[in-house]
Formats: structure tokens, sequence, C-alpha cells
């Protein structure tokens, strides 16, 4: 599962990074472990072009009670050994609980890096997992209803991760099972209501592990309540060696939270060789 994710860019990288305009009243402030229950921005499909803020965790329309489900399978019931290289049915479009929303209630949510821990220890050992070559922020596929509180009436927009079986990156944790990473190419089939369900089954998969590398962290971030830059501090070496990996306890870390405030002991920098 992922419940725990990394979204600390400042509002008007989001809103370049996915063209869509932060609306009067949005605010969002850095946050270094956002997990279920919090608010945080999403892109959705009917309206592609604002960003909004929903809660993580999606409660089904019909449900009677809030059942704030954060992670939505691809497979759905099948492929229980998630294995990577399962190319059978999704079945997530078979869900109750999914099957309206995978269909047309689609999202983007956007993340620096995303927690995940170990299969056995979870998060007593966590991990950051993030992109190569400073790629923030990118896109986790999401999927998202309104839900009503049949007591007091009030309406609980809410969002779920889509998942699906760890890449061979997320078995170096080692750990089974990943966020559904979207390429910025397929971000726009994946917001389109009207496109044809193969279309967005077939981006159910593992994202390219060649692409990813992941670094453990202290377990502190194991606290819903735990916050701040501290938490992402490396403790040992990132899971793949990179060609030149630098971590710097006072940097500038360019698109992550306020360029004008310097963090320590932040994400590694990579930096190419000459």
């Amino acid at each position: 599962m992922c419940g725990r994710y990394i979204m600390v860019q400042k509002a008007e990288v989001i809103e370049k990074r996915f063209e869509a305009q932060v609306p009067a009243g949005f605010s969002f402030e850095p946050n270094y472990n956002i997990g279920p229950g919090q608010w945080a921005p999403v892109v959705v499909g009917h309206q592609p072009r604002v960003l909004q803020l929903f809660r993580f965790g999606l409660s089904p329309s019909w449900a009677k009670k809030d059942m704030m489900l954060i992670n939505a399978r691809a497979e759905g019931d099948h492929n229980r050994d998630d294995s990577a290289l399962y190319t059978g049915a999704r079945g997530i479009i078979e869900k109750p609980a999914f099957r309206r929303p995978i269909r047309s209630q689609r999202c983007l949510i956007p993340a620096d890096a995303f927690i995940e821990g170990t299969i056995t220890e979870k998060l007593s050992k966590p991990f950051v997992v993030y992109l190569r070559n400073k790629v923030r922020p990118f896109a986790m596929a999401g999927i998202w209803e309104v839900w009503k509180n049949p007591v007091s009436g009030a309406e609980v927009h809410g969002f779920a991760i889509v998942t699906t079986a760890g890449n061979e990156l997320m078995r170096k944790i080692p750990h089974h099972r990943m966020p559904v990473l979207l390429n910025p190419g397929d971000e726009a089939v994946w917001l389109n209501p009207e496109a044809p369900l193969y279309k967005i089954t077939r981006l159910l998969k593992p994202f390219d592990e060649d692409l990813m590398n992941a670094y453990p962290v202290d377990p502190a971030i194991k606290s819903p309540k735990a916050s701040g830059a501290g938490l992402i501090k490396p403790v040992g070496q990132p899971l793949v060696a990179e060609t030149e990996v630098v971590v710097s306890r006072h940097m500038r870390l360019q698109g992550m939270g306020n360029v004008k405030q310097k963090f320590s002991d932040h994400m590694p920098e990579e930096r190419m060789g000459e």
C-alpha cells in the first residue's frame, strides 16, 4: 500500500507543472508526511485547469459511514502474489467502491516523493522513493468520489491512490506494491472522463525502475503527527548507486518548498558527472 507521500512544492510550481490554476481560498502548506485524512492538492478530470484540495481517503457515495479508502488495487482481487509480470484483468473496474470512479472520476495526485516501508517492518523501516534527475513534482494516478455524511449532510471530496505491483526497485526495499505513476504524456488521457476504458487500464502498470531510486529515513515519519523537513533526512545510502549523489547538510532544493527558505538534511541532490 501507499499511505504516506511528500508534497512540498510551492503552489506556483504545481500550477506551472500541471497547467492548473490555484483558485481563491486555496491554502496548502508544504507537507513532508501527507497521510490519510489530510487534505492535499489534486487535479480532477472534470476541471483539469483548476487545482483543488481533496481529502486523502475516499468513501463511496453509497457508503453509510466514512470508509476512508486510501488505496485502490489496479488488479482488484487478482494477482494476489503481486507479481510485476502480471498482465491479466484489472479488477479495479469491477470493485463496487471503485468501478464508477475508475471510469469517470480520475485525478492526478501531485507528489515529490512517496514513503514506503518494508513488507515485515512496514513504516518502522521507511524509505523515501523518488524519481531520478530531480523530476518533481510527478503525478500519481488517483480516483475520487463525493461522500455525503448522512448525519450532518456535509459533503467530503476524497481521493485514493491507485496501486499496482512493485517494480524491481520496490522489491529491493523490499515492498510488494507501489502507486501507479503516470508519464506526463499519459496524464491527459487519465484525466479525460470520456477516454475508453481500455486506454485507462493499460496505464495501470509498474513504473520504470531505472527512473527511480530510494533511500532510508528515520522511523519518526511513522507517526502521522510528525512533520518537518528533518523527516526526509537520509540515514543510509540510496538503494541504487547513481553517477554522483551528493547529500548537502545545508542546501536549497530547486522547486522543493519555498525557494527563499534553506532546508537542511533534505533529499539527495543528484549531480551528474562532468
